[in-house]
């Protein structure tokens, strides 16, 4: 692919062992620029795409775009596609009223990829310990319901959700964790060091106690 003096300068700094942070640092020197963004993404490469969602123009991520993104993202392998679409939800989607509108629409998208935002979306609410939210009971009545049939990638999102709500909310605490025990979900994962297991009895539990250490 041919690429344009301006996308063929930032292009060629990223490699094997850039990080996030570095992709920040670049984002923050070219500020907003919509269209260097999509050329970014047109490499269909995954760093590139990365930096591409730092510097989009949210105003400009129109349902027609953000579908396109959407299904673009689908041709990465499963890793990538998460770490894609959770980047767009955190810098883009999450950051304007329409987009999150959109989100909010998707927990019945045929898209796995939109229905595991709606339910990141949904957990990220929650993650700073805002229990404003009335859709607490509906959320977890879905969870409880949904949850074994779901993709794997949706599964994760759905069981974060409870793992918030459990931690936050006292009086829906028992019911996260009896989720975890019916569905036996992560059961067995292994962690690293200092990272809290997503099985919801554990994480609940280590979650709460460092709240009451606060």
């Amino acid at each position: 692919m041919k690429l344009s003096p301006k996308v063929d300068g930032i292009y060629s700094q990223l490699n094997p062992s850039t990080k996030l942070g570095d992709l920040r640092k670049i984002a923050e020197k070219i500020k907003k620029d919509h269209h260097l963004a999509l050329d970014l993404w047109s490499t269909g490469e995954y760093l590139p795409r990365q930096l591409a969602i730092l510097i989009m123009d949210k105003k400009l991520l129109t349902p027609e775009v953000v579908y396109k993104l959407g299904m673009d993202i689908q041709c990465h392998n499963f890793e990538e596609r998460n770490q894609l679409a959770d980047w767009l939800m955190a810098n883009q989607l999450s950051k304007d009223k329409k987009t999150i509108a959109l989100m909010e629409s998707w927990e019945h998208s045929s898209s796995k990829m939109q229905r595991r935002l709606f339910w990141y979306y949904q957990a990220r609410l929650r993650w700073m310990g805002n229990t404003k939210h009335s859709n607490s009971e509906d959320l977890l009545a879905s969870i409880e319901k949904n949850l074994l049939k779901e993709e794997p990638e949706v599964q994760w999102a759905m069981n974060y959700t409870a793992g918030q709500i459990g931690k936050w909310q006292e009086e829906y605490r028992s019911r996260c964790i009896a989720i975890g025990v019916k569905t036996g979900l992560y059961k067995d994962e292994m962690v690293g060091k200092n990272c809290t297991p997503s099985y919801l009895p554990q994480f609940i539990s280590i979650e709460v106690a460092k709240l009451k250490k606060q």
